[in-house]
């Protein structure tokens, strides 16, 4: 029995309830983080949030996962009885269900235990191509599979979107048998498969909360969304209908895994009962809540670096009190990228082309690096980061910081400088570039550190602010002329980066608008190249192009420092995988 109670007024949903299963999770565990950037709701197929997808991990499941020690990543069946069977010289996969999986209970089932099935992973991934929606997660499915794509084109010209319609490419021979055909071979489409923003959501649930889903999240997996206050906590319980697994992970024979094993090993999992999770955005305070006992693991803010670290080693006073260090450099990029539709600094003229190598070159990233990271940071280069297929230590950037031939090149194509020092457009008319940012610290110095350099060149800019989730949402109208950003990896292949500037993707993960013949060939002769090192090449030629057409300046890969309570059992930071409550074990202090 299952009792739902919706408090609109203070914008939290709460769900209580009893029912027999045969998860361990214990209510009284509670594990207590910190999300640094408030999510933008939990339909997944309308988000790319990294803290959205944090909390859908808990709560959606794809086919596959990650082995949660394994390194290098290894996928493994979720909800699958085995690995998916490939044929037709890997056009082809079928998938088989295991049976016995079901959502949690929910008003849209009508009193019904609502089994999952076949049918469940083919809506929710018709779902991404859902014109309606508009999805972030297109670059997953668009383009590979069978008839999906003309089906959508065509529903969009209809202004109808019909389910229920046959696509070729996806059949359902038996409620627990799922056939995919793709297009052409695609190396990477298993790694697709383990989205979770591909994880199966039930059409009665999404139909009956229509807009309102992103609130509602009901789907399979271990925790459930039990309370709800938007940009301020989120509260995780776990799933009383979960099936459950026992912890049976193999150690990679370094210490770290040997202690995790010695920890873990024939639990029943989950054995955390309640996830606790606040959105602190400024870095000074989830510092002093985490000093305060008040998390009980979280990466180290960059700015209390000094404060927590000697060199690469954690100070006495953290080490005495049995805290732990996961420290990894993250398989991202961050950058800044510059809307290829906006009237100002778009366009694919000469002018507008210097224009935007000359904003770049002024961005100064050993600043960053050393004022703003504490030096807890790496450049990134290429579009590819370090920790991820077709990375090449070797590529360095052909846009570097350099005021001085950035006041040549804008000089050259007639930007002159007028009285005040700053610059106008070539007609004459005043030039002002908007950078848009977030009301926290990290972006305050982000933003001196572009003004620093764009005055340096007579450059004016203003620099907006609005927190993350509302930039995001702008940067997928194609609506923000500049914006710094983060991409995180989602599988370990350097498509999954690549993807974010192929054309066809604009407004939906591309968040520059980029669209580019050169490039988007390029893209295309990567997705026929199987994956391995006959591809790095390639991205590091849709980097240079991406460079010639100067639309992301690229910025760092953060190294992150992970701290863990000596009460936290079991965890270790996967580089694909966000969320790690399912694998962990509280102890009782």
């Amino acid at each position: 029995m299952w009792k739902i109670v919706k408090r609109s007024c203070a914008g939290v949903l709460l769900m209580t309830g009893l029912a027999l299963s045969a998860a361990a999770a214990d209510p009284t565990k509670v594990v207590r983080v910190a999300f640094e950037a408030p999510d933008d709701g939990f339909d997944l197929a309308r988000t790319t949030n990294l803290y959205s997808g944090s909390v859908g991990e808990a709560i959606f499941e794809p086919m596959l996962t990650y082995d949660y020690l394994a390194r290098p990543a290894k996928l493994v069946p979720l909800t699958l009885e085995s690995m998916p069977e490939v044929a037709d010289g890997g056009k082809t996969f079928t998938f088989h269900l295991k049976k016995g999986i079901f959502f949690t209970p929910d008003p849209a089932f009508k009193g019904k235990r609502r089994e999952l099935t076949a049918a469940d992973y083919a809506y929710s991934w018709k779902r991404i191509l859902d014109p309606e929606i508009r999805s972030q997660a297109l670059s997953f499915l668009g383009g590979k599979i069978v008839g999906l794509d003309d089906f959508a084109a065509k529903a969009a010209k209809l202004g109808k979107y019909d389910y229920d319609a046959p696509i070729p490419g996806i059949e359902i021979p038996d409620p627990y048998t799922l056939r995919v055909r793709l297009n052409a071979p695609d190396y990477n489409f298993l790694y697709a498969v383990a989205y979770t923003g591909l994880g199966a959501v039930a059409r009665e649930v999404i139909e009956a909360y229509g807009q309102q889903s992103g609130a509602h999240p009901i789907g399979t997996g271990p925790y459930i969304l039990s309370q709800y206050v938007p940009r301020s906590k989120i509260v995780l319980t776990a799933n009383p209908d979960y099936r459950g697994y026992t912890w049976d992970f193999k150690s990679m024979g370094d210490a770290w895994d040997d202690q995790l094993v010695k920890d873990m090993k024939g639990k029943k999992m989950p054995q955390v009962g309640r996830v606790e999770i606040s959105i602190i955005e400024e870095e000074q305070s989830r510092w002093l809540a985490f000093q305060d006992k008040q998390l009980d693991n979280d990466k180290l803010p960059q700015s209390a670096t000094l404060s927590a670290m000697e060199g690469t080693r954690l100070k006495q006073s953290l080490l005495d009190q049995g805290i732990t260090l996961y420290r990894v450099t993250e398989p991202e990029i961050t950058y800044s990228l510059i809307n290829q539709r906006d009237p100002v600094v778009g366009g694919s003229s000469k002018e507008k082309i210097a224009l935007r190598r000359a904003i770049l070159m002024s961005y100064d990233v050993n600043a960053e690096i050393t004022q703003l990271r504490l030096k807890q940071a790496v450049p990134a280069y290429g579009i590819v980061p370090v920790g991820v297929q077709g990375y090449d230590p070797a590529y360095r950037s052909s846009t570097t910081y350099d005021p001085v031939l950035a006041n040549k090149l804008l000089d050259h194509f007639g930007y002159k400088r007028g009285a005040d020092g700053y610059r106008t457009l070539p007609d004459g008319k005043p030039l002002l570039i908007k950078i848009s940012s977030e009301a926290n610290s990290t972006s305050k110095i982000v933003s001196e550190i572009w003004k620093r350099g764009l005055d340096l060149t007579g450059i004016r800019a203003d620099f907006p602010t609005q927190n993350f989730a509302d930039n995001l949402k702008a940067a997928t109208q194609c609506r923000l002329m500049m914006w710094g950003a983060a991409w995180h990896a989602d599988y370990p292949e350097g498509e999954n980066f690549a993807q974010e500037l192929y054309g066809p993707n604009a407004g939906q993960g591309n968040h520059a608008c980029y669209q580019s013949a050169a490039y988007d060939a390029l893209y295309k002769q990567m997705q026929a190249t199987p994956a391995g090192p006959e591809r790095v090449p390639l991205f590091n030629q849709m980097t240079r192009q991406m460079e010639a057409d100067s639309v992301w300046g690229m910025h760092v890969s953060r190294v992150r420092n992970w701290l863990v309570r000596p009460w936290v059992k079991g965890f270790k930071k996967h580089p694909f995988m966000q969320s790690e409550w399912a694998f962990i074990d509280i102890e009782k202090h």
